[in-house]
């Protein structure tokens, strides 16, 4: 079976990542720069031949996929939970700068991105990792071949950065996707790899 070559991308932009606050699973939606991004994001797809558009479940990357599958004038995005970002538990929704008085340790974990780091009532990093890969494995079986865009989420593109590295999913990146950056892969239901250049 032929590998799907997908391009996963950051949802655009929200006011929660401009007041630092760990979004996780609320539902927190884009706003007008996030839009702008995802009409940029557009025109820079429009060469890319892409014959679907996936999407986390989350509003902020549902709208970011809409906005870009109507520009490019393809079918509406396709909704896989697996995309979903990390659940960070309780902490989820609180802003950072008081996350530094509640539990300073955590706010460290988190600025590290470290995917070690334990999350009350949230999801274990095994839990999620496996989530994320298991999504990509179902998309690429549905789309042998071709060219698929994923929109997700910033925990999720670690997920895929570390797999598509060789790296234990322990491993510490030292680097954050932005809004609207890309990772090009290419996937079969068995297998993740970095697309090349």
């Amino acid at each position: 079976m032929k590998p799907a070559h997908i391009c996963i991308t950051r949802h655009g932009e929200t006011d929660w990542n401009i007041k630092g606050i760990l979004q996780g699973w609320f539902d927190v939606p884009i706003n007008d720069e996030g839009r702008r991004q995802a009409r940029e994001m557009a025109a820079v797809f429009a060469g890319a031949r892409f014959a679907a558009v996936w999407t986390s479940s989350l509003g902020r990357a549902r709208e970011t996929a809409e906005i870009i599958a109507d520009a490019l004038r393809l079918p509406s995005p396709s909704v896989h939970d697996g995309l979903k970002e990390r659940h960070f538990g309780a902490i989820q929704g609180i802003p950072k700068d008081e996350l530094a008085e509640l539990n300073p340790a955590m706010l460290e974990q988190i600025l590290r991105r470290n995917p070690a780091a334990e999350f009350v009532d949230g999801e274990s990093m095994d839990e999620f990792a496996d989530r994320v890969l298991g999504a990509f494995a179902h998309i690429a079986a549905r789309h042998p071949g071709e060219n698929v865009l994923v929109i997700t989420h910033g925990w999720v593109m670690d997920v895929v950065t570390r797999e598509v590295g060789g790296m234990p999913r322990s491993a510490i990146l030292h680097m954050k996707r932005k809004n609207g950056e890309s990772l090009w892969v290419e996937a079969t239901k068995d297998n993740l790899v970095a697309a090349p250049q």
